[in-house]
């Protein structure tokens, strides 16, 4: 080989060398820029894993003079270790409530190992009662309150309630200070959501499904935080005017986003979230929603009763993508005129062989000794003998490196 040929062939090594290399410094940034990409049939979802650990029933018991049931919201409180629920006594056997609670769960690697050497929830420990106030101070009086959505902020708590739409009484979302249960501030609800004044057409909210889901994210204490809040089924003026259209193809339900701390809490942001299809016999809702990272990325609750037994799925579910329906009044009959909050399927419940309850609760807990983290589901007893409020207990793992979960 002669000489210039020796030194083009050294160079061309070279160049190839510094290619490859300059190729996977791009490939390591675009790993580290995007650690939650997901394969191209998934892109959108978090590549999430869930395994069942374990069910645990509360016995029904009394507590500091009230009833501990109807639990139908829960939520975490990391920096105490402990876990709020929510009653929805609408003031009837006691004043509305919430209730903190401890959880214990069994690693599995004890002196006494459980059967399965799997975490399992080993007990729920009611520690503690507060009592909401209304913005009078007083407690709510019996039926003007239908608390249904919690969510856990520094030092203070939010609540939905449903209202009562036939006794004209409104639908809100509440702070409330974490300790005292006293009312803080109330955040505004847009006019489509209340019901129509007389010689409106039909709005708002309908008895019993209003706003069941709520989740909150906040990185700092004092910093400006997202609330999260959905409604159960469809507003009145989003029904489908083809009642079998409808049942077939799912109700459309509302997602509001609030911000909060930046001036006065306003709705930044609304989407369209599709519910599964009734059963054939039955009802279908919306009960839960968890945010899981500050990307647009949750998990769904969605709650069925079909007359004799109840089920339940989690997804995922995605709204990086979905249209901003806060100036439409109406979502009736335009199927593919708005696009959609995306939705993935994480786990139908009827497949865990468990007889399910009335399944409406759902929130992050601690860390799990293999990395995992902790979700936990509570169920309403509806304050029926023949029901049960539940505790489920699964690891929510993620597959993808450098995915990290609230």
């Amino acid at each position: 080989m002669d000489s210039w040929e020796s030194q083009a062939y050294s160079y061309i090594k070279l160049l190839g060398s510094t290619l490859v290399t300059c190729f996977l410094t791009f490939l390591i940034f675009i790993n580290s820029a995007y650690p939650c990409q997901a394969e191209p049939s998934e892109r959108g979802f978090l590549k999430l894993e869930l395994e069942f650990l374990h069910e645990y029933q509360l016995p029904k018991q009394q507590f500091a003079d009230t009833s501990v049931g109807g639990l139908s919201a829960i939520a975490y409180d990391r920096d105490r270790d402990r876990f709020y629920v929510l009653s929805d006594d609408r003031s009837d056997k006691a004043p509305a409530r919430f209730y903190t609670l401890k959880l214990d769960i069994d690693e599995g690697k004890s002196d006494k190992p459980n059967k399965t050497n799997k975490p399992k929830l080993d007990r729920v420990q009611v520690e503690s009662v507060t009592f909401l106030r209304n913005p009078q101070g007083e407690f709510y009086p019996k039926g003007e309150i239908d608390p249904e959505g919690l969510a856990i902020a520094f030092k203070s708590v939010y609540i939905s309630s449903e209202g009562v739409t036939r006794a004209g009484i409104p639908v809100f979302i509440n702070e409330f200070d974490l300790e005292t249960g006293k009312w803080l501030q109330s955040l505004p609800i847009p006019s489509r959501y209340l019901p129509a004044t007389t010689g409106e057409a039909p709005k708002g909210i309908e008895d019993n499904l209003g706003f069941e889901a709520l989740t909150l994210v906040q990185d700092i204490p004092g910093d400006p935080f997202r609330i999260f809040a959905a409604t159960e089924s469809a507003l009145a003026q989003d029904k489908d005017s083809d009642v079998t259209r409808e049942q077939n193809n799912g109700a459309k339900s509302r997602m509001l986003h609030y911000l909060v701390g930046v001036g006065p809490t306003q709705v930044v942001s609304e989407h369209l979230y599709p519910l599964e299809p009734n059963p054939t016999i039955g009802i279908n809702g919306l009960t839960e929603l968890l945010a899981i990272d500050r990307g647009g990325h949750f998990l769904s609750l969605e709650r069925s009763f079909d007359g004799l037994k109840f089920g339940a799925k989690i997804f995922q579910i995605a709204t990086g993508s979905a249209n901003d329906i806060s100036g439409i009044p109406s979502l009736r009959d335009n199927p593919g005129k708005v696009k959609p909050i995306r939705k993935q399927l994480l786990l139908d419940l009827d497949e865990l062989g468990i007889r399910l309850d009335n399944l409406e609760g759902m929130t992050l807990g601690g860390s799990l000794a293999d990395g995992s983290q902790s979700l936990v589901l509570v169920s309403d007893d509806n304050f029926q003998n023949a029901q049960v409020n539940q505790f489920y207990c699964f690891a929510l793992g993620r597959n993808a490196r450098g995915c990290h979960l609230l």
